[in-house]
């Protein structure tokens, strides 16, 4: 009878065990998107903009890849904890487009005021719809898309620097290059040295 405890224990911790490794090697940010490899979905919404402003009405065509296409929020504070991160990448030249996913376009323009604006400019996705058609599980999350505005890669959770230098930068580069020549390269990242 001791014999048949101390099996049933050990492999109830050798499960565990297995179970924990398993958790750990796997990152868990990584959710895939039935949308990579696909055109960014069509979409017609407001800008956002200052208030008594005329917003301007944009479409998915106004996004010009390669770009990264960045879900946020000011109700988010993992969104508040990337910005900073946001506008060093963006300094260096990279075109980076913001949703403003489930907000009020006042908030969001009054944060953007007030932090700085990354973003080339921000969509106003009040509804989610937006967010909803990209398969977005929340903010933030982070999207790539090449020249033709096919989605390549999607990050859920904070952007940083060294997420775009490990990973993002070498695709951003390979994409600019193949649509703008090794010239417009150069020129693109002279900023980052």
């Amino acid at each position: 009878m001791l014999r048949a405890i101390i099996a049933g224990i050990v492999v109830v911790v050798v499960g565990f065990l297995t179970f924990l490794f398993m958790s750990l090697e796997n990152d868990a940010s990584y959710l895939p998107s039935a949308l990579k490899g696909k055109p960014l979905p069509a979409f017609s919404a407001y800008e956002v903009a200052a208030p008594g402003a005329q917003a301007r009405i944009l479409t998915d065509e106004d996004i010009q890849g390669p770009a990264l296409l960045n879900i946020w929020a000011t109700w988010c504070p993992t969104c508040e904890a990337e910005h900073e991160a946001l506008k060093e990448i963006g300094a260096t030249g990279v075109p980076i487009y913001g949703i403003d996913y489930k907000d009020d376009p006042q908030l969001a323009y009054q944060w953007l005021r007030d932090l700085g604006n990354p973003y080339l400019f921000t969509i106003a996705d009040e509804s989610g719809k937006i967010g909803l058609n990209l398969g977005v599980y929340g903010a933030p999350e982070t999207y790539f898309l090449d020249a033709d505005n096919v989605i390549v890669y999607r990050h859920v959770g904070e952007m940083t620097v060294d997420l775009w230098n490990n990973e993002l930068k070498a695709i951003y580069e390979s994409s600019f290059k193949e649509h703008h020549g090794d010239q417009a390269q150069t020129d693109q990242t002279k900023g980052d040295q």
